[in-house]
């Protein structure tokens, strides 16, 4: 089937308006948008500024009058602690109805903020769904995070409640989060009225008197009264949450995602990006905390009718690397979204791929990737092993929807390994370079968008409109800068080479550490990889190259160590200068899958580093610093 894309993409760039206002139709509106995007309002621009909606209501409520409220919105999976549970429509509107009394209760009103510190568990998505309902602003922060991380967000968002778990549960350990919380609530300025805690079985905590409120017995005296909350109209243009990301000043910035431009730009993207059909079965391998889990575990696949899938465990390890085919197995996932590090993990474990044959994957037809960059020798064994598409996309927490794909519903482009294919409607990519200038395709530069964003887009940051300049719209006037280095080619095919930060300079040469570990990722015995520039008092940098073997690989590591070396040195040149290559046990990692590049790049240059709060295991840290010095580097 040839794919409409051109075309779409064509009648979005000649009349951006028309596009966006069918796209609307999509949703269900209170007073439906006459405006569709007006140029003077906020920072850029705003999109559906007289339109009136509520989010719960078009993630929720309408399936339930329309005739799905007996199918599956929400499938809990938890290989961890053994649980298992399922949600109608109808019974995720009783459960987000009775929560949203409770918090009603609290005094929680139209745009007051709710911290959530939650766990991978149904209530997480109550939460959200229940501050979306009251028209509440909810700013999910990942559960376990370090209290004093916790308290920057407490005094940014100034919350009017926090809604929060006595534990969460990771492989071998019970991580306590209500010592942290009670840390983060003490360090903080701004003092929290009160707190809804979900008692879990496997480490229930002290409740503080007058303050704390058991979450079971609220939600269950909310369910015998009989209590009803109707969804609250909004403004398009109201926040519907704030999500924080990494500052680089420490202060961490809290991206706005609003309601209105949200619902249209999620919506649309689950048929025309995604080739999901209302009914189908969805699955977001990620996190409530994350920008994915918000997106396309909670709003999406439920703005558009879709059962989701909540899945509390790891790729390897919850209980073997054929976890994720159990799950997409046994729940009819049609399409899965996760990330590149997930596959790289069970490749290492399992790299003939034997698990697969265990399970039943016949209604299984797309695999999506993003987070980090999908190297092509993942994407080829992960196409090898399951036989389906594998798509690698490209979108940041500020866009809140994918900027690059290979749009699946509006029919599959030819595969380029290497690249997120194509700019969606919406997204003006160009490629620029230091001084703003166009660069020819094919040429490495700033990756970044015409302005105006499309709907769905952050609008500013939370209380910081000029900081958003700054960061993000200043360097290049009239773009979006997005701090990722690329190039376009001659068919328009994006390639993200690397954050902009890790286009190291070799001799004068801008090199890009991306395309160092594509080759690297490509010997037969390396599982996982990362390249990082290090200091070089002749050369300024050059690369030093990490690797993750596979399991049960006996060989010699100083000898596949070389073939490494003589790998980039035949397909990217000597003047890679890469030398350098430090095999270790594992990679140090957000808990989203991100490899900590920059982290590992201050231990090598012996600068000071702070432990990331994001960092999975920071004993990783300490093997790193160990297998650095065992090879004479950052002593």
């Amino acid at each position: 089937m040839a794919s409409r894309y051109h075309d779409v993409y064509a009648g979005w760039k000649s009349d951006p308006e028309a596009f966006w206002a069918e796209a609307a139709r999509g949703i269900d509106w209170i007073t439906a948008p006459r405006a569709v995007f007006d140029p003077e309002a906020g920072v850029y621009g705003r999109w559906f500024v007289d339109g009136v909606c509520n989010t719960c209501f078009n993630a929720v409520d309408r399936h339930v009058e329309g005739g799905r409220a007996d199918q599956l919105a929400l499938v809990y999976d938890s290989p961890i602690t053994g649980a298992k549970k399922s949600f109608t429509y109808a019974q995720l509107k009783q459960e987000v109805v009775a929560l949203a009394a409770v918090l009603r209760d609290q005094g929680v009103v139209k745009g007051d903020r709710v911290i959530i510190y939650m766990p991978m568990v149904p209530e997480a998505v109550f939460a959200m769904l229940a501050c979306a309902r009251l028209g509440a602003v909810h700013s999910v922060v990942f559960g376990g995070f370090a209290a004093r991380e916790l308290a920057t967000r407490i005094d940014d968002a100034r919350p009017k409640l926090i809604v929060s778990a006595s534990c969460g549960i990771e492989p071998g350990r019970v991580v306590a989060y209500k010592p942290l919380l009670d840390g983060a609530i003490d360090m903080a300025k701004h003092k929290v009225e009160s707190c809804v805690i979900l008692q879990r079985e496997q480490q229930e905590c002290d409740l503080v008197a007058g303050r704390d409120i058991d979450m079971a017995e609220a939600v269950a005296a909310a369910k015998a009264s009989g209590a009803e909350v109707e969804c609250v109209a909004v403004s398009a243009t109201d926040p519907l949450y704030v999500l924080y990301t990494s500052g680089t000043t420490g202060q961490p910035k809290g991206v706005v995602r609003d309601n209105g431009g949200h619902m249209v730009a999620l919506k649309w993207s689950m048929w025309n990006e995604f080739g999901v059909e209302p009914g189908e079965a969805f699955w977001a391998a990620s996190d409530v905390g994350w920008v994915v889990g918000h997106s396309y575990i909670v709003y999406a696949p439920l703005l558009h009718g879709c059962t989701s899938i909540l899945f509390e465990g790891k790729p390897v390890g919850t209980p073997d690397a054929g976890t994720f085919w159990r799950v997409i197995a046994e729940h009819g996932v049609v399409a899965m979204f996760t990330a590149p590090t997930a596959f790289r993990a069970i490749k290492g474990q399992d790299s003939k791929g034997e698990f697969v044959r265990k399970h039943d994957l016949s209604k299984f037809r797309t695999l999506f990737l993003a987070g980090e960059r999908a190297d092509p020798e993942t994407i080829k064994w992960a196409e090898a092993q399951l036989g389906v598409p594998v798509i690698d996309h490209w979108w940041q927490t500020e866009t809140g929807h994918p900027i690059s794909q290979n749009p699946i519903g509006l029919g599959q482009l030819p595969v380029k390994y290497g690249s997120p294919a194509v700019p969606m409607p919406g997204y003006d990519v160009r490629v620029l370079d230091d001084a703003g200038h166009p660069v020819p395709n094919g040429t490495l530069g700033n990756v970044v968008i015409k302005l105006p964003l499309p709907p769905g887009c952050l609008p500013t940051l939370w209380h910081a409109d000029e900081r958003f300049r700054k960061a993000y719209l200043s360097e290049f006037p009239g773009y979006y800068k997005t701090a990722d280095a690329g190039l376009v080619d001659d068919d328009g095919y994006l390639f993200i080479m690397a954050r902009t930060d890790d286009i190291i300079n070799v001799a004068g040469h801008r090199l890009s550490t991306g395309g160092m570990e594509e080759v690297v990722a490509e010997h037969p015995d390396v599982a996982e990889c990362a390249v990082i520039g290090i200091a070089d008092p002749m050369k300024g940098q050059v690369p030093c190259g990490f690797v993750v073997l596979n399991a049960g690989v006996a060989r010699d590591g100083a000898e596949i160590e070389q073939e490494v070396v003589a790998l980039v040195r035949e397909r990217i040149g000597p003047v890679a200068a890469f030398k350098s290559v430090v095999a270790v046990k594992r990679l140090p990692k957000t808990r989203s899958g991100k490899i900590l590049r920059g982290t590992m790049q201050k231990i090598a240059d012996r600068q000071d580093w702070a432990m990331p709060a994001t960092i999975d295991d920071p004993a990783i840290l300490d093997e790193i610093t160990a297998a650095l010095k065992g090879k004479g580097i950052g002593i």
